[in-house]
């Protein structure tokens, strides 16, 4: 007969049971290369925020174009907060900070939602971050606790 309980050890034996700490693989790289992008990516929506506040002819269409009618100052602060906060949770993320990577994940859907939404004022752009956003969210939730347990 099969045994149908999950094994776990307790970590003594040499069974290669369930570890709660995991190996390191080459993923920690691309959660270094995340967080890399998240600090780059919330760099650019700074600038997008401070373009959207001081320059607001620059964007392909006027305010009552977009998805949300909302002036271009306030969709610049929204830019601009995102940003702040991206450049945060990716030092937290480098550090290997649980909350710093829960947040992150959070603040890039975010980031995504608000891309999505201002696609229409600067489309190439806004794709571009949502899909940065995208293969960030994607390293850290399926490889994000590897970080915390290697070494650069």
């Amino acid at each position: 007969m099969t045994d149908t309980r999950a094994s776990r050890s307790d970590g003594s034996s040499a069974d290669g049971g369930y570890d709660p700490d995991p190996v390191p693989t080459g993923w920690v790289g691309w959660i270094a290369f995340a967080s890399s992008m998240m600090i780059l990516v919330g760099c650019f929506q700074g600038i997008q925020g401070f373009v959207a506040i001081f320059d607001k002819g620059y964007y392909h269409t006027t305010e009552n174009g977009l998805v949300i009618n909302v002036d271009y100052t306030a969709w610049g602060w929204t830019h601009l907060l995102l940003g702040v906060l991206l450049v945060a949770c990716g030092a937290g993320v480098l550090a290997g900070n649980i909350i710093a990577r829960t947040v992150a994940v959070i603040i890039a859907g975010l980031s995504i939602i608000a891309n999505l939404l201002f696609v229409d004022a600067y489309p190439i752009w806004s794709i571009m971050i949502v899909t940065v956003d995208i293969l960030v969210i994607y390293s850290l939730t399926v490889h994000g606790r590897e970080v915390k347990s290697s070494r650069y």
